[in-house]
Formats: C-alpha cells, sequence, structure tokens
C-alpha cells in the first residue's frame, strides 16, 4: 500500500514542480533551439515570409528592452505552440509586414515569456526580426478586454499586438480570467503576401485550451495507472530500491508527458 501511495504523491506533486520550475527549464532550451534555428534561416534566406508557415516553424525574434524581452515567436497559437514560446496568430500578418500581427504569450507557466507585458508603457521601443528585415515598433498603450480599441492603423503602417493573460485573487496567477493587450506601432511596413487565412481553429483564439488533447491525456493516465499496478506487484518479489530505481523514470517521463498534454487543455496564455 505505501508503494501505491509513494506512486500517487510522485504523480500528483510532479504537475506543480514541472509547472513552476521545470517547464521553464524546457522552455528555456527550446529557446535556444529555436533562436539558432531561425538566426540560420535568415542568414541563409529561407526564413518563412507568410502567410502560410508551417505549425512551430520560428517566425521572428521579439525583443522589448524595458521589461527584458527577448524571445523566438513560433508559428501558431495553439495551447501546444505557445508552451515553446509565444506564438504566431495565423489568421494575421507576420510581425512587422503591412497590417496587424497579434503575438500570444504565456504569463505564468513555461517560462513565463509575457509576464511583465502590463509593465510596457506608452513610447517604449520594441523590435522584431523577421525574414525581410528589423522593424522598430513603438508601444501605443496597455488594454484589457472590454477596453477601447486603438485608433485605426494608419495606411502604409505596422501594427504588433502582444497578448498575454491575468488575473485576480490569491491564485491569480494560476487563474486567468481576461486577457490583457499592448498595442505598438510601426510607421513603415514591410510587404506582407497575399493570401492571409480569414480565420483559425477555436483552440488558436485568445485564453482558449485544446479539448483535441483529451484522448492523449486519456492514454497518459491509463500508462500512469498500469506503472503503478507494476510497481506495486514488483514490490512483492524484489526490493523497493531495485523497484524505485526502474519506475521512478519511467514515472517521472509519463507524468511529465501527462503535464504536457494537461497544458493543452487550458488557456493558451497561461
Amino acid at each position: 500500500m505505501s508503494t501505491a501511495f509513494g506512486m500517487l504523491a510522485l504523480v500528483c506533486l510532479w504537475p506543480a514542480v514541472q509547472l513552476l520550475l521545470l517547464g521553464s527549464l524546457s522552455q528555456d532550451r527550446a529557446q535556444e533551439l529555436l533562436y539558432d534555428d531561425f538566426r540560420t534561416a535568415v542568414a541563409s534566406g529561407t526564413a518563412p515570409l507568410g502567410p502560410v508557415t508551417p505549425v512551430g516553424s520560428p517566425v521572428a525574434l521579439v525583443t522589448a528592452p524595458s521589461i527584458g524581452l527577448e524571445q523566438v515567436v513560433v508559428e501558431g497559437t495553439a495551447s501546444g505552440d505557445t508552451l515553446v514560446g509565444p506564438g504566431h496568430l495565423r489568421s494575421t500578418v507576420l510581425p512587422g509586414q503591412e497590417g496587424t500581427s497579434v503575438v500570444l504569450g504565456r504569463a505564468t507557466t513555461y517560462g513565463s515569456p509575457f509576464a511583465s507585458l502590463t509593465e510596457l508603457r506608452a513610447g517604449d521601443p520594441i523590435d522584431v526580426v523577421v525574414a525581410q528585415g528589423t522593424t522598430r515598433f513603438t508601444v501605443l498603450g496597455v488594454r484589457r478586454t472590454g477596453d477601447p480599441y486603438p485608433q485605426p492603423r494608419p495606411d502604409g503602417a505596422a501594427r504588433l499586438t502582444l497578448v498575454t493573460a491575468e488575473g485576480v485573487g490569491r491564485l491569480a496567477a494560476l487563474r486567468p480570467s481576461q486577457a490583457v493587450y499592448v498595442d505598438a506601432e510601426a510607421a513603415e511596413a514591410l510587404p506582407a503576401p497575399p493570401g492571409l487565412p480569414t480565420a483559425v481553429p477555436e483552440a488558436e483564439e485568445v485564453m482558449a485550451g485544446d479539448p483535441a488533447a483529451l484522448p492523449l491525456l486519456a492514454l497518459c493516465l491509463a500508462l500512469l495507472l498500469a506503472l503503478t499496478l507494476a510497481v506495486v506487484a514488483a514490490r512483492q518479489r524484489w526490493s523497493a530500491a531495485v523497484v524505485w530505481v526502474l519506475a521512478c523514470p519511467l514515472a517521472l517521463g509519463l507524468s511529465w508527458a501527462a503535464t504536457d498534454v494537461v497544458m493543452r487543455l487550458l488557456p493558451n496564455v497561461m
């Protein structure tokens, strides 16, 4: 019985450790790899220009010195996409191109790249590097759900909207209740290729989760249950030390996978 409780404690405590600590390490590593890929693609002239780019591909580098932000942006805004970094909403132009580009980023988990977004002030610079070059945006302001939109974008200008989440109360960080938007603008824009999608799946919209991950979560939980039963049975034949040495890597790996799947069900900017 103590073995089963040990497995249960491991599985229950692991998500908190991963969300608040190990997820950040995972995101940092992913950003390093994305940065290398994006730098190489820009240097070789193979970086994506849009409007159709494979999901998960690095498409831009966003830097806001006043809040210490430097992140590679990937294509796609589903919860699974934003685990590695901010995601570009596929129904908008790439950052810096003529039009309005929308980028979503997490506020609390997996590196919390947009945690300090609300500290940006009107006039702060935001630099964006894409395949076509570098664009400097100037922050217009911060708004929340229900606040008025900024003035219409001038012809020939580029607008960038960074989006994250915030909550209220003691557990505000883990209970996002509304979206937060930072609008920025550049007077000169890069050309935008035609053929932009008019819409994205519901799972890629702001504050959305991805219910398609439910079957995968059921599989992960079933494997964890099977592993727990196997550990209990093994304890009848072998010592606790041997059993735990063999079972812990499997349990941690499955717990990591299960937590990643759970994150796909939660808001993509959490």
